[in-house]
């Protein structure tokens, strides 16, 4: 009994009692000869593991309560749209041509099929509910939180130190972009199969270095052959868990050098923590198939970006300024993890000369703290491999192959500052051993430095409600953003608010003439407000500056065709259409123009282009339904067709929108089924007057044509009759 309760004793071993052992194998099997002790006592065995589960459920809980808010915030108009919002093939769901185009699109500059299964999954289940689609953003990093948690404990024993590094990886504020951001889904999804992998790896680990240990042995345990990888079950699951996790993004590719830090501490696969060339070179072979997987990431992520244009070239940002921008983000970063103020969605990128002084701070503060990391290895091991895990994680991400417009961003921090938290806490742990500091003070500081965390995530989250403030914010704590002022342009102009749109417009433009978009916003402005010559004079210089900007052209025909310029309205969206082939709206609008000028045969034909390029496009469903039933022209009129449009739309809709209901109500009419007829106006007219639309009048007059047995005919020309869908 007495060798039971000191097997007891001594469970969890912490790795760092042990390293004067000299072999990371002796701690292994001291740590299964304690779990089958605890297994033989079970009652003890219990007891030791309920803290470390109700530890990770409460850590859990507290993590899904403070990120409750987000389940009230909307999509943001800040890559939501390219990712869900205007994705034609995710709406469409789970379906075999979106699985087949998942993974051979490098559609928004990436390959990352899973991610877009994802994001397909959430609307099948969810539709267009922001608040769902957050939460299951939120149930990710919760499991990432407590995966962490359930690492760190079974590989170094230290429970509470543990704890400490999962719940500031759950609060801190710098990891609230990449849950807040609907479209950021691929850092909370990648890292929960990144957990995954390094929890398969470790159990490799301890596994093989008990099967293959033998008495009296010292040194790390390889295969016979290091380009033969072990034929462990948990090593491949290890691999596939990281194939999985480059396919949800890319940035994962730094995993194989975390493999190794593992390996030094806290798994302790080098002798005395000596990193002898021979050893360190056995176990980076061991790991040629992590390096393999990396190496073809980076070559396939580089091609995706390389074709959306998103890799800056060297003239642009030259390499000087890559490099004092690097160094500078790394510091900080470091920074913003104790001090995290001022965070922002972006951080706009200068294409100026860097403050010298502040470039050679950052290289004295990144060479001290590197030289003190190394030169403390054997004694505190846990310091070179964070600092390491912090600097080698952000390489992907630090800038020397730039990539879009910002200087640093808040999300390439998710994985990252677990290196530093792992700084703080070990480190921590071992102040309070050696100098024997009581458990109060140390529970008050954690409790300071995680409620704080606590309280600025709150803060932070609160500018994810939409977008205006997100990017109210943005500009409120950086300094020259136009990123941020047209962004917030934006967010104004759809509320209805054109003229502080305009003066973001303006804005963006005085910091950055070459931001051509600012122009077209402008231009949407003038028009909403009825500044025609303005609006033109805007459309145009965009042209002149990008003539291969579709969106631009599009814009401007609609403004010539209001004002019945119609020849070179069409002519706009031929442009467009030849610059988008792709693209259904400008077959759309055409069609619409013909049919404003009596050309009903011809708007026809443009709307089946238009639905051939995308089948789901409601406005042309609904238009050409309308059409189909009312044209004046006979030879255009098609009941069956126009029944199965409106049909669809309604299924699209789910059956609650008057003005689908309106068109339905129309085509029944023209196929002769008049009773099914008045019933669908009736609901359409209901619906109407509880929304407060001006349109129940004519809804009513149609209705009495029903009524008598009569469908609807009518005009299109001059003007699109009111009940047909906007632009």
């Amino acid at each position: 009994m007495a060798s039971k309760r000191q097997g007891v004793e001594q469970f969890p071993a912490s790795p760092i009692s042990t390293r004067r052992a000299g072999n990371c194998n002796v701690f292994l099997r001291k740590n299964i000869l304690c779990l089958r002790t605890c297994r033989a006592a079970k009652s003890p065995a219990k007891n030791l593991m309920f803290r470390p589960r109700l530890t990770g459920l409460l850590l859990a809980l507290i993590t899904l309560l403070a990120y409750l808010p987000v389940s009230r915030c909307g999509f943001t108009d800040y890559d939501d749209d390219k990712y869900v919002t205007e994705n034609r093939v995710v709406q469409n769901g789970l379906t075999g041509t979106g699985i087949q185009w998942a993974f051979t699109t490098w559609y928004a500059s990436n390959w990352h099929p899973l991610t877009w299964l994802s994001h397909m999954l959430d609307h099948e289940l969810f539709g267009l509910n922001a608040g769902a689609q957050h939460c299951v953003n939120v149930l990710f990093h919760t499991v990432n939180a407590v995966l962490l948690l359930l690492l760190l404990f079974r590989t170094t024993g230290a429970l509470w130190p543990s704890v400490f590094v999962a719940a500031l990886f759950a609060w801190h504020p710098l990891h609230v972009e990449s849950v807040a951001w609907i479209a950021e889904r691929k850092d909370v999804l990648s890292t929960f199969f990144e957990m995954l992998a390094l929890l398969a790896y470790t159990r490799h680990v301890q596994k093989s270095a008990v099967k293959n240990q033998k008495p009296g042995m010292t040194g790390a345990c390889f295969p016979a052959s290091c380009f033969r990888p072990p034929t462990s079950s948990f090593y491949w699951l290890a691999l596939i868990f990281f194939a999985l996790g480059l396919m949800a993004k890319p940035m994962l590719v730094t995993l194989p050098i975390v493999l190794l830090l593992l390996d030094y501490w806290p798994l302790q696969r080098l002798p005395n923590f000596k990193l002898e060339v021979k050893t360190v070179s056995r176990l980076a072979l061991e790991k040629w198939p992590f390096f393999l997987l990396a190496a073809a990431s980076c070559v396939v992520t580089f091609l995706a970006q390389r074709n959306g244009g998103q890799i800056m070239p060297l003239r642009q940002f030259p390499l000087d300024l890559r490099l004092g921008n690097a160094l500078l983000s790394y510091a900080l970063y470091f920074w913003k993890a104790f001090w995290p103020t001022k965070l922002a969605v972006i951080y706009p990128l200068q294409n100026q000369l860097l403050p010298v002084e502040a470039v050679l701070t950052a290289v004295v503060f990144l060479a001290l703290f590197t030289w003190l990391a190394w030169r403390m290895r054997r004694r505190h091991p846990y310091l070179l491999v964070g600092w390491l895990w912090f600097l080698g994680t952000l390489v992907p991400v630090i800038g020397l192959a730039q990539v879009g417009q910002q200087t640093m961003a808040d999300r390439y921090t998710y994985v990252p500052l677990i290196g530093v938290f792992i700084t703080i806490a070990f480190g921590g742990k071992e102040v309070i051993t050696r100098f024997q500091i009581g458990i109060i003070p140390p529970a008050v500081a954690v409790g300071l430095i995680l409620g704080s965390c606590l309280i600025l995530t709150e803060q932070q989250l609160s500018y994810w409600k939409n977008s205006e403030m997100l990017f109210a914010h943005a500009v409120a704590v950086t300094k020259n953003n136009s990123i941020a002022h047209f962004n917030l342009g934006v967010a104004l102009e759809k509320r209805g608010c054109q003229t502080g749109a305009i003066a973001n417009y303006q804005e963006v433009l005085r910091l950055n003439p070459g931001y051509i978009l600012a122009h077209n916003g402008l231009g949407n402005c003038y028009s909403k407000t009825g500044e025609t010559q303005e609006a033109l004079a805007q459309y145009r210089e965009e042209i002149k500056l990008n003539p291969k900007e579709p969106l631009v052209r599009v814009n401007l025909g609609i403004l010539l065709a209001s004002l019945g310029r119609f020849d070179e309205a069409m002519s706009q969206y031929e442009q467009a259409a030849q610059l988008d082939p792709g693209h259904s709206r400008p077959y759309y609008l055409m069609g619409k123009t013909l049919l404003m000028q009596g050309r009903d045969a011809e708007a026809v034909g443009r709307f089946r282009e238009a639905l051939r390029l995308d089948p789901n496009d409601l406005p042309t469903l609904i238009l050409l339904a309308s059409v189909l039933a009312s044209s004046e022209n006979p030879q255009i009129r098609n009941g069956a067709e126009a029944v199965a449009l409106a049909e669809k739309a309604n299924v699209i809709t789910g059956g609650g929108q008057s003005l689908v209901l309106d068109t339905l109500a129309m085509s029944y009419a023209e196929a002769g089924r008049f009773k099914d007829a008045q019933q669908l106006e009736q609901q359409a007219i209901q619906l109407a007057q509880d929304a407060g639309l001006k349109e129940t009048n004519i809804m009513n007059r149609r209705l009495e044509l029903y009524q008598s047995g009569q469908p609807c005919h009518e005009t299109f020309t001059n003007a699109p009759p009111q009940n047909l869908p906007k632009n």
